[in-house]
């Protein structure tokens, strides 16, 4: 009865991940869930006018472009061909262009499910209960449904996990013959992100384990050693020559035009200049300078903060729990065969299952070595704390603090944290297509201020469509932002010029200071910004909703 309870609440939770996914989430996590893919993508494929972020520009190479052409481009190409072949006239909207990559994303998230079941008798944990519990988690429900390369990461590293832990029929771990595979996965998460070397580091190390003591002749491990390496090294070229015809042709569109008379050249290109992209990111990011840029945090908040952040109650029982193995087994952890004399597999069975505490802990730790440190950094790290915190029972008797910190986790990110920007820009969508709009063309300025950065591909606007602006204020002074709207109200340019200001509750006060008038307020509830955060008192009062909203203010031409 438990295992069938355990089944149909899996399955209940999985049709919330996919619904949640289609209704939208409105919640706004981090600018890179657009600017590392969907954004690129939309301005290569769809044409639309997008902001290309730094590392996506020729000049500086930093990201690779095969994980966003066979992620957002292929769900773009997608919409683009079935409009093209009539099967519905409005395929492309803003709707779509959110939806189609994070829809990908998130059955790409059922990789985490599925090594949660395959990898969870070998911990000592029931797979149901352990899936609940992956499941029912917020960073599954919100992070791993859109479109950022830490969930790419996250699902490399389950995949590894999985490869390294072989068993036969009767339950007992087997020597690994996927060498092949794993120096794929390996290779193509440090081109996803060069940190999965650290995700990366622990499984490879009990694989290696696995391989040396399992093998008789040398002959065979170095046999295995080679597959891995030789199939590691194909994949790097892949990429790199991926990326090199990429940024060299700058753009699809370029590359796609690309003529057979100068194809020649672009492969002589490839060879004066090989543009690998992983090198490029570390270059950047081991500079303290640049760090420093993107923001500087103590090398402890991925242990004291952000852990608990993501995973709750369970990062703190995984530290109590490790701080307890580590005074019991602090000459094992020096190297995880050392446990037993046998096979290091052993280790599986141990009391306390140190090895999935290692395989936690050690990317955690390397992680913390870097300055800027992120929440969504950790998120690869939910398969080794599900499986830890499912073995012994170990989260039942905090289930209720569990099902809670998810409850709140998943409104406070997945509904109010810069939760009226994307439907902001549907609105926008809808009012610049509108039949007004398309019967006479009017030109539009949109200037935001003091909020995450605005995707313009939710905005729909083709590369030729030159009546709209997009301005960006970001976090600008009071003085600065005043300067530029005073500057946009005393100089429209025609008749039918249109200049909206969107801006959060929170600051709407700062609007009234710049001496012009609105004629038409849209109130987008909820949205919090805790960059300007609601005042509590005002929070309490009969408008609530303003602290908690985010405004689309009309100029009035007419001041």
């Amino acid at each position: 009865g438990a295992a069938m309870g355990a089944r149909g609440l899996w399955a209940l939770l999985a049709a919330l991940r996919a619904g949640w996914c289609l209704l939208p989430q409105a919640g706004y996590l981090h600018p890179d869930e657009f600017f590392q893919s969907p954004e690129v993508m939309a301005g290569d494929i769809l044409n639309l006018q997008v902001y290309y972020p730094w590392e996506f520009l020729s000049s500086s190479p930093c990201r690779t472009v095969v994980f966003p052409l066979m992620t957002s481009g292929v769900t773009y190409w997608v919409i683009k061909s079935l409009q093209q072949l009539d099967v519905c006239s409005n395929c492309i909207n803003s709707y779509t262009l959110l939806v189609s990559p994070r829809l990908l994303f998130t059955i790409f998230s059922f990789v985490l499910d599925y090594s949660v079941y395959r990898l969870a008798p070998l911990w000592d944990a029931d797979p149901w209960k352990a899936l609940v519990l992956l499941a029912g988690s917020y960073v599954t429900l919100v992070f791993y449904t859109r479109t950022f390369t830490n969930a790419l990461e996250g699902l490399l590293f389950a995949l590894l996990m999985v490869l390294v832990s072989s068993r036969k029929s009767d339950g007992t771990l087997a020597e690994p013959t996927s060498s092949p595979l794993i120096g794929i996965i390996t290779t193509a998460g440090f081109f996803n992100r060069p940190t999965f070397l650290a995700f990366a580091l622990m499984p490879l190390l009990y694989w290696a384990g696995l391989i040396v003591s399992s093998q008789k002749s040398i002959k065979t491990v170095i046999n295995h050693f080679l597959k891995l390496v030789l199939c590691a090294c194909f994949t790097a070229i892949v990429f790199i020559t991926s990326d090199t015809f990429y940024f060299t042709s700058m753009g699809l569109d370029n590359l796609y035009s690309i003529k057979k008379s100068s194809l020649f050249s672009v492969i002589g290109q490839l060879n004066e200049k090989m543009i690998v992209t992983p090198f490029n990111f570390l270059s950047y990011n081991l500079n303290p300078h640049n760090l420093a840029l993107h923001g500087s945090h103590p090398r402890v908040m991925h242990f004291t903060v952000n852990g608990i952040m993501l995973f709750g109650i369970l990062h703190i029982l995984a530290i109590g729990a490790g701080f307890k193995m580590l005074k019991k087994y602090i000459h094992q952890l020096i190297w995880v065969k050392s446990h037993y004399h046998g096979s290091p597999g052993l280790l599986v069975h141990s009391e306390g299952s140190p090895t999935l505490l290692l395989f936690y802990f050690v990317p955690l730790a390397f992680l913390s070595l870097f300055s800027h440190q992120e929440p969504r950094f950790l998120i690869p790290l939910i398969l080794p704390l599900v499986l830890f915190s499912a073995s012994q029972n170990r989260a039942v008797k905090w289930k209720h603090s569990i099902i809670i910190f998810n409850v709140l986790g998943a409104f406070l990110f997945g509904c109010l944290h810069q939760g009226g920007l994307i439907p902001c820009l549907f609105h926008l969508e809808q009012l610049m297509r509108s039949p007004e709009s398309s019967n006479h063309p009017r030109h539009y300025t949109l200037l935001f201020a003091h909020t995450y950065m605005p995707p313009r591909s939710l905005l729909n606007i083709k590369k030729r469509d030159k009546h709209i602006e997009v301005i960006d204020m970001a976090g600008s002074e009071e003085e600065t932002l005043c300067r530029t709207v005073e500057q946009r109200a005393n100089n429209f340019i025609c008749d039918d010029c249109h200049i909206f200001v969107i801006i959060p509750g929170t600051v709407r006060a700062t609007i009234t200071k710049c001496g012009v008038s609105f004629k038409n307020e849209t109130l987008i509830f909820p949205h919090l910004s805790m960059e300007d955060p609601p005042q509590i008192p005002f929070l309490f009062s009969r408008n609530w909703r303003s602290q908690l909203g985010l405004y689309i203010l009309q100029l009035d031409r007419d001041q």
